[in-house]
């Protein structure tokens, strides 16, 4: 149905059937929509599932974009000449299985119409303009709001379209899931002039992701790249490749960061090797956040995170400043691994029902 476009909202028993005094109480907890995918089952691996909030004024545009299965939001304005060209680029840039747009934008049918005529595939929600508020008072308390290069940013109120199109995606993701979602908790405000722009029939013909005659990932520019070893990486990839650099500083440190890997085949070596034991922690997180990840879930998360200590270890000689970031930045989460170790036992049943799930101290 999802793949179909339509919304589907989950219910269920609101209270135990022994304590109600006539019919249960049911209720919706959750609403599944093409963009609020978190079932690993109906994602691809390496290919992110994002949804868009679009906030329309006069000619100008506040985008925001984010993909819940594993926490990662941005957002953006486009404030120049050709803005609305700018903001068909940036679905380009994404794909993403969703967009939410205010009244404005909703009744810009030309637009709409042409938006969904370049992207057959996506589905568009209309939401209350009364969400998409300027209000700072959330988002100062509870999210790092980032530019580009990480740093903090101090002077985001002057941003009034992105913060209305922030505070209307977070609003949205929280009332068709339902849940605490305190694992979204950065939010990167990037420049434009960041990336080179290419436009959607730029895209199209240069075969980066997808080939023009069937949409499939044979025979183009990523499918020949990409020999990555986790699924994390793999989106990655495509991130980059969607995103080229414009910046030559940015653009030489990473082709020094590469120059390493390719040069030294003892560390490229050791790297692939344990990348390969590591499984998707990005979306294993997001489970365990939504609560739908099961014990052998949290195992599966444990035996990744075994392998990071050693992975910080090997990179501890790295010369290039790109992989000494990485090298730095790079939590081992030892705490993490622990807690599960000592709590999961090391081969759990699927459901909670069969048991035998936690550790017994004797």
């Amino acid at each position: 149905m999802i793949n179909k476009g339509y919304k589907v909202a989950i219910c269920e028993q609101l209270e135990d059937p022994k304590k109600a005094k006539g019919i249960v109480k049911r209720g919706v907890i959750r609403v599944v929509t093409p963009g609020t995918l978190v079932d690993s089952n109906m994602l691809e691996e390496r290919k992110n599932n994002y949804i868009m909030a679009i906030f329309k004024s006069g000619i100008h545009y506040g985008i925001s974009i984010c993909d819940i299965s594993t926490g990662e939001f941005y957002s953006a304005e486009i404030r120049e000449e050709y803005n609305f060209p700018m903001l068909l680029d940036e679905i380009a840039r994404y794909t993403p299985s969703e967009l939410v747009v205010n009244s404005m934008m909703s009744d810009s049918k030309e637009e709409i119409g042409k938006i969904r005529e370049r992207f057959e595939k996506i589905y568009i929600t209309n939401f209350e303009d009364k969400y998409f508020t300027s209000d700072l008072n959330n988002l100062n308390l509870r999210f790092n709001i980032v530019d580009n290069n990480g740093k903090k940013i101090e002077d985001i109120a002057e941003k009034k379209l992105t913060v209305c199109s922030i505070n209307a995606l977070l609003e949205y993701i929280e009332q068709t899931q339902k849940t605490n979602i305190d694992y979204i908790n950065k939010i990167t405000v990037y420049n434009l002039s960041k990336y080179m722009a290419l436009d959607i029939n730029a895209r199209r013909n240069l075969e980066i992701t997808e080939k023009m005659r069937d949409k499939s990932k044979k025979g183009t520019l990523l499918w020949v790249l990409d020999k990555t070893s986790t699924s994390m990486g793999g989106r990655l990839l495509r991130r980059w490749l969607n995103n080229p650099l414009v910046d030559v500083l940015e653009i030489n440190k990473r082709l020094d960061a590469v120059k390493e890997l390719k040069d030294n085949i003892m560390l490229k070596g050791d790297i692939i090797d344990n990348l390969k034991k590591v499984y998707d922690i990005e979306r294993l997180s997001g489970k365990m956040a939504y609560g739908n990840a099961n014990a052998r879930d949290m195992v599966t998360l444990k035996n990744s995170l075994e392998k990071l200590p050693n992975l910080k270890v090997i990179l501890q000689d790295v010369k290039s400043p790109m992989l000494k970031e990485l090298y730095q930045n790079l939590d081992v989460l030892d705490d993490v691994y622990k807690l599960i170790d000592k709590s999961i036992v090391d081969d759990p049943p699927m459901t909670i029902k069969e048991g035998g799930i936690i550790k017994l101290r004797i």
